[in-house]
C-alpha cells in the first residue's frame, strides 16, 4: 500500500508541466490585437471673410452624454444595444474633443474678437455650453449619427440670460463595416453638427 502511494505521489508533478504547456500552446496560437486610439478632431472649414464682431465667446466644458464618458467607439447593434469598442478607441475622451474642436471652429469662422476655453481671463459676451448626447456608428442603416445640445447665454450681473438652445443633429452616410469606416462616419457626423453649432452662435451673437 505505501509503495503505491509513494508511485502516485511522483506520478502527479510530473503531469503539471504537461498540462502547463498546454495551456502555453493554445495561448501562443492567439493573435495579439493592438489598441488603436483615433483623434476625433474634424477640422474646421477655411476661416471666412467676414466683419469681426465686437465680443468675447467662451465655451464651457462640453458635458458627456450617457456611454460617452469612455473612449470607445461605439457601434449600435441590431437588438438596440450598443457596443463600445475595447481595442478602438478615441484619441480624446468625446465629450473633450468636442469641447476643444467647437473652440477651434469658432475662431476660424472669424465672426468674434476672441473665442476662449474655461479659466480665460477675459470676460465673455456669450457663454456656450452643451452636451454630446450621441456619436455612434449605426451599421444597420448604414449611417453615423451626432447629437449635441447647445445652449447660447449673455452674462447678466451673477447669472446668465439664455438666447438660444438647440438640439442639433446630423446623420451621415456609412460606407463600410471597418474601423477607419467607423471612424469617418463619426467623424463627419461630427463636422455636421459642429456647422450648425458655428451657425447658431453667430445668429444668436
Amino acid at each position: 500500500m505505501a509503495l503505491k502511494r509513494r508511485v502516485l505521489l511522483r506520478t502527479i508533478p510530473l503531469a503539471a508541466p504537461l498540462v502547463l504547456a498546454g495551456c502555453a500552446g493554445i495561448l501562443a496560437k492567439q493573435p495579439y490585437v493592438p489598441r488603436s486610439d483615433w483623434p476625433l478632431a474634424p477640422p474646421p472649414p477655411a476661416a471666412r471673410m467676414v466683419e469681426v464682431r465686437r465680443g468675447v465667446v467662451q465655451v464651457q466644458g462640453i458635458t458627456a452624454g450617457p456611454s460617452l464618458s469612455e473612449r470607445g467607439l461605439i457601434t449600435l447593434l441590431a437588438d438596440g444595444s450598443i457596443h463600445q469598442g475595447y481595442y478602438n478607441r478615441w484619441a480624446t475622451p468625446p465629450a473633450q474633443a468636442t469641447t476643444a474642436a467647437l473652440i477651434s471652429w469658432l475662431q476660424a469662422d472669424g465672426g468674434f474678437t476672441a473665442v476662449v476655453g474655461e479659466g480665460s481671463t477675459l470676460t465673455p459676451n456669450l457663454i456656450i455650453e452643451g452636451t454630446l448626447d450621441t456619436l455612434l456608428a449605426d451599421p444597420i442603416h448604414h449611417e453615423a449619427r451626432a447629437t449635441l445640445t447647445l445652449v447660447v447665454a449673455k452674462p447678466v450681473g451673477v447669472g446668465e440670460r439664455p438666447l438660444a438652445q438647440r438640439r442639433l443633429n446630423a446623420h451621415v452616410p456609412l460606407t463600410g463595416p471597418t474601423a477607419p469606416d467607423l471612424v469617418a462616419a463619426q467623424r463627419a457626423a461630427l463636422a455636421a453638427v459642429l456647422a450648425q453649432a458655428v451657425a447658431m452662435v453667430r445668429s444668436a451673437g
